[in-house]
């Protein structure tokens, strides 16, 4: 497995997967959520919706992931993971590490080689990007999976130095 680090943009990234920080109801947000959804198009929000219609009623729960169509984005899909939201009196680490662990699951499950993930739960859900960047790229180490090319695309030129600080 190689692991690389991109300074840009997740919806730009030519690879099988393409992972999402999406919330609970799969049907768009802000932040990475709403540009993969703006750029791929109503296709990735018409299987979202046949997702709430079947087996996740109540949304996706946190730490679980699961696939849809790409749409119009240079990859062939996008998993959808939840991450937690951040507390500082609750240790939520373990949801968030699942979130890494089941997303390469579901890309082993569609034959995913490469996969670009964004840094979770680091956005409005307010998860530290140091803490963030350790427990990503330790759970990733130490998957168990096919994936031979995982990506962490990152944003902004700080969260790629404190990424490249920890890899």
């Amino acid at each position: 497995m190689q692991i690389t680090l991109v300074h840009g943009d997740i919806t730009e990234q030519s690879v099988d997967a393409v992972v999402n920080a999406a919330n609970s109801s799969l049907l768009g947000g802000g932040g990475v959520d709403g540009a993969i959804h703006r750029r791929g198009g109503p296709e990735i929000l018409a299987e979202c919706r046949l997702l709430r219609a079947s087996r996740y009623g109540k949304g996706l729960p946190t730490g679980e992931a699961v696939a849809t169509t790409a749409g119009r984005l240079p990859a062939r899909w996008v998993i959808h993971t939840v991450g937690p939201v951040h507390s500082r009196t609750e240790d939520r680490s373990g949801l968030l590490a699942s979130c890494y662990r089941a997303s390469l699951r579901v890309a082993d499950e569609l034959g995913a080689r490469s996969v670009a993930f964004p840094a979770v739960s680091t956005g409005v859900y307010g998860w530290p990007m140091d803490d963030a960047a350790r427990i990503s790229l330790e759970t990733v180490r130490q998957a168990d999976t096919a994936v031979e090319d995982i990506r962490f695309v990152l944003f902004d030129s700080a969260a790629y130095a404190v990424f490249e600080a920890r890899l």
